[in-house]
């Protein structure tokens, strides 16, 4: 456990939240200060209104970081609102990685070139539906471990990751002419639980990681705000459409001295799979920041440009019986759309922001250009069962945490006597599992439709059992946190007798591989390669709607996943990832076919039954 340290800081905690920060920009001697006093945000002891946007860098391609910048400025925000996604820069203990797409301190940088504050959201725990609310999926490792709580070895993990990141970013704070005007503590904690003494852990992480420079605060539901908020600090609430006046009026009541901002302003929503695309209302959303302005609040829209959920990285919700996984965009129904172009939403949000403050933003930039690829045929073709790695042996099914794996898929295999007739029964599938018996596919099992059994016959004396399992998400959001170990979990049983005995696959996938294609067809779980041709490399969409479940890679890099239960039907392919002439790509299709085919069309298909109805 981690003690408290009021003795280590300079200051009472009281007062934090109106300590002034001095700076001076680069090229100029001006000193600016930042703080919150007398229910207001105070820029050079001024009032300043934070009008607010999400990015997520990790989602939009690093080419197009300016490009995103861009867009929020012209719309006219004076800030950028981002999460920091701690599964992706330590994705094995002690092993960082802050480079090209996750160089999130040049993305910083980046958003003050343009002219643009930036409110910090490290965590550690975000949610963003992502996979698992951004844990690196290690912790998962040690069962006994508790996350998001006060057990000692969650919070060494935990103060570990603040600290090196604040070796990246404590620079960048305002107090040191960076544009990090704001870090949050934590992430809608209210939500999730109510001890306020690991929620003052994570405060003193963010100030002993270097985070003293900056305005600390935290951001919860206005109705869960008691359990999350710390005394000490300002809290910001967030909330959807429809809901700022009875939110604020919650504020007021409970933080009658301010200040008041909305951290989170939900203008769109996202997509499972098997579920319908989210269509919001426009107008009702820029009726509703029209009035959080003219009453003088800051706001941050949630999400200003949603973009994509690349390879593995979706999350999932789950109420505790329902499991829902995202689908690989995060379009988010935005301001911007997936691939960067305003939608009707972006023109309704300048003109009010421009009408409430009075200040005409840049002209809006034009946004990339999106292009067509005629159909190529996916003609040669790598067998998964022709390509598996060494197995480990072990007597009941580990779980992918326990292979150090993180992402993908694991087979499973073990041998059965028989003949015998019966349910095979698993006591919990994270997430998704097809099962064979001698090489034959016999079924699906899948957590999503809260199956845990089917009824299996072996006519033979021995048989071999497989099961092919992906995790298709782990749960971002919820009580279900704790325990998102992907596998087999609590045993296999068949007929009502235990099975045991495993040899199991790691399967992480991360890359294809240098897998021996041929032109032999390949049906079930197979990889498939083909090259593709384009003079001028453009942004694109591949319609995936001929093939069934699994992944695509382009050029080795992780696109993300595909599903024909819809409603996505297609995968954006950014231009920067694509080269002048050929390219390669590669699918892993769960249940293949030969000569299916791709092609790229220059828009979308993000609700494939209104595609089909039209």
């Amino acid at each position: 456990m981690i003690p408290k340290k009021l003795l280590r800081w300079p200051f009472a905690f009281s007062t934090l939240a109106l300590l002034a920060f001095t700076f001076s920009r680069p090229g100029s001697s001006q000193q600016h200060s930042f703080r919150a006093a007398d229910g207001k945000f105070l820029l050079d002891g001024k009032p300043f209104q934070i009008i607010s946007g999400s990015i997520h860098y990790p989602r939009v391609p690093r080419a197009y970081w300016r490009d995103r910048l861009r867009m929020a400025k012209a719309m006219g925000l004076n800030s950028i609102t981002t999460y920091v996604f701690w599964d992706v820069h330590e994705p094995r203990p002690g092993v960082y990685d802050f480079s090209g797409n996750l160089d999130v301190a040049e993305f910083i940088r980046e958003a003050q070139q343009e002219g643009l504050y930036v409110i910090l959201r490290p965590g550690p725990y975000v949610c963003a539906e992502w996979e698992w609310g951004g844990y690196p999926s290690w912790l998962l490792k040690d069962p006994t471990m508790q996350v998001r709580s006060r057990d000692p070895k969650f919070l060494a993990a935990a103060r570990a990751w603040l600290l090196r990141l604040g070796k990246e970013l404590a620079p960048l704070q305002i107090g040191n002419g960076g544009p990090i005007i704001a870090v949050q503590v934590e992430n809608e904690y209210g939500s999730y639980g109510d001890d306020h003494e690991y929620m003052e852990d994570i405060h003193h992480m963010l100030a002993d990681a270097g985070f003293t420079k900056a305005l600390l605060f935290t951001a919860d539901g206005a109705e869960e705000l008691p359990r999350g908020s710390l005394p000490e600090l300002p809290a910001a609430i967030n909330f959807g459409p429809g809901d700022a006046r009875k939110s604020f009026a919650i504020l007021r009541k409970l933080r009658p001295q301010g200040p008041f901002m909305n951290a989170e302003y939900w203008d769109g929503w996202f997509d499972h799979w098997g579920s319908s695309h989210a269509h919001t209302n426009a107008r009702q959303q820029a009726s509703e920041l029209d009035w959080m302005l003219r009453q003088g609040y800051s706001v941050s829209i949630y999400m200003f440009h949603g973009g994509t959920s690349f390879g593995w990285m979706n999350g999932a919700n789950s109420n505790g019986k329902n499991y829902e996984p995202d689908v690989t965009s995060y379009d988010y129904d935005a301001v911007l759309d997936e691939s960067g172009h305003p939608t009707p939403k972006y023109s309704m949000f300048r003109d009010v922001i421009v009408r409430d403050t009075g200040v005409q933003p840049p002209p809006v930039p034009t946004p990339p250009r999106a292009a067509s690829i005629p159909a190529f045929t996916l003609s040669r073709a790598a067998s998964l069962w022709e390509n598996l790695p060494a197995p480990i042996r072990s007597e009941q099914p580990l779980t992918m945490e326990q292979m150090n794996q993180a992402y993908g898929y694991v087979l499973y295999r073990t041998t059965v006597a028989g003949p015998v007739s019966g349910d095979l029964t698993i006591g919990a599938v994270h997430d998704y599992a097809q099962v064979y018996l001698d090489g034959k596919l016999v079924g699906t099992i899948d957590r999503r439709l809260n199956q845990t059994s089917l009824p299996l016959h072996v006519a033979s004396s021995r048989a071999r059992l497989d099961i092919l399992l992906e995790n298709t998400g782990r749960v971002n959001y919820g009580p279900a946190l704790p325990g998102e170990r992907v596998g087999l979990l609590n045993g296999v049983r068949l007929a009502g007798h235990p099975l045991s005995g495993w040899d199991n696959y790691s399967l992480p996938m991360l890359t294809p591989g240098a897998l021996a294609y041929t032109g032999k067809p390949c049906r079930g779980a197979c990889f498939y390669e083909a090259s593709f041709t384009v003079e001028h490399p453009a942004d694109t969409f591949l319609d995936t709607g001929d093939l069934t479940k699994g992944e695509v890679w382009i050029n080795g890099r992780p696109l993300g996943r595909f599903w024909n239960v819809g409603p996505q039907r297609t995968l954006y392919l950014p231009g920067p990832w694509l080269r002048p002439g050929a390219n390669q790509i590669v699918v892993f299709d769960l249940q293949g076919e030969p000569d299916r085919q791709l092609r790229g069309l220059d828009h979308p298909i993000l609700d494939a039954s209104a595609e089909k109805g039209s």
